[in-house]
């Protein structure tokens, strides 16, 4: 059965992303848009680059409204570059493998559903897939889990602990929206142009020219003690790491290519903080208004400012 004759196309309904991501850019969507390089806009740009993919927001919105020959899809993370690659090859089994457990999950009652959560939980962390250049059977089955563990999970985070393993708890959701089949057609059809890569970002420097723009939405640095944006991998993302990606910032831009990066912004905290003011000094530096959606205490959660930092000049 072919699928994508019978989902309406991406003309008619727009793919989206398709999992939960603690710092998801859809939100500040419309506010990127002002941002985004001229050269962009007129068609010069004929390449997409984005080294941390996470929910691929702006991967959607921008190859869904610009002519784009050439995307490429990175990612440090095998379990997100393992989803992206069977959605890419294999929608139609993914789609199966996540109708069964989504039947078994919403006949349970709540506290049978915990214990269904537990289990898959457990057994997930025991089954990692290992890296493979080709995609294989036993991904389809992991691709569905992750997705099922990520709408089920307590707030949506995707968080892994220092021995690689996912250790979100059990989200209390009565109905939830583990996966919209539409989207998953529509994001298959969007992926076929794009290279989905596991791999350093530091792989640019081989493949980035001055027809090229490329979007980094790294893990965050950490404002507070307890903020969970660079959890997203068993290393993690500290200053060391955000020094050595400015350093390939710098290098992409003498190769001419158009760059965006997000990060926090550490005077949300304290004003004397210029981490990424002397990191990417000579740059533009925009601080934009987000709004913070992942703290565990609703109190705290709310409107807070967020870098944009962009290596060109740009019209808003």
């Amino acid at each position: 059965m072919d699928l994508f004759n019978n989902i309406e196309t991406t003309e008619k309904v727009k793919a989206k992303p398709f999992i939960k991501w603690a710092g998801g850019k859809t939100q500040l969507l419309p506010v990127f848009q002002k941002y985004y390089p001229n050269e962009l806009k007129l068609g010069i740009v004929e390449n997409y680059f984005e080294p941390f993919m996470g929910g691929a927001s702006v991967f959607f919105d921008i190859v869904q409204k610009f002519e784009i020959k050439n995307s490429f899809l990175l990612d440090s993370n095998f379990e997100i570059v393992l989803i992206y690659t069977v959605i890419q090859q294999r929608v139609e089994d993914l789609i199966f493998e996540l109708s069964k457990l989504k039947k078994q999950y919403l006949k349970l009652g709540e506290k049978e559903r915990e214990a269904f959560f537990y289990n898959l939980r457990d057994k997930y962390n025991k089954n990692k897939q290992t890296i493979s250049n080709s995609i294989e059977d036993t991904w389809i089955k992991r691709a569905s889990h992750t997705i099922f563990l990520n709408k089920t999970c307590f707030n949506g985070l995707y968080r892994l602990n220092k021995a690689g393993d996912f250790n979100v708890p059990f989200g209390r959701y009565t109905n939830p929206s583990i996966f919209d089949e539409a989207n998953l057609i529509n994001v298959s059809r969007v992926l076929q142009n794009a290279e989905i890569v596991h791999g350093d970002f530091e792989i640019l420097n081989e493949k980035v020219n001055d027809k090229t723009f490329v979007y980094f939405d790294p893990p965050y640095r950490p404002i507070s003690e307890t903020s969970l944006f660079n959890a997203y991998s068993k290393e993690g993302f500290n200053d060391n790491e955000q020094v050595r990606l400015a350093e390939t910032f710098r290098k992409l831009n003498q190769k001419g290519a158009k760059l965006m990066l997000s990060n926090s912004d550490p005077k949300n905290i304290n004003k004397a903080d210029n981490f990424f003011d002397d990191l990417y000094k000579g740059f533009n530096i925009e601080r934009i208004e987000a709004t913070r959606m992942i703290n565990s205490n609703s109190e705290k959660r709310g409107k807070i400012k967020e870098l944009l930092i962009t290596n060109y000049e740009y019209v808003k």
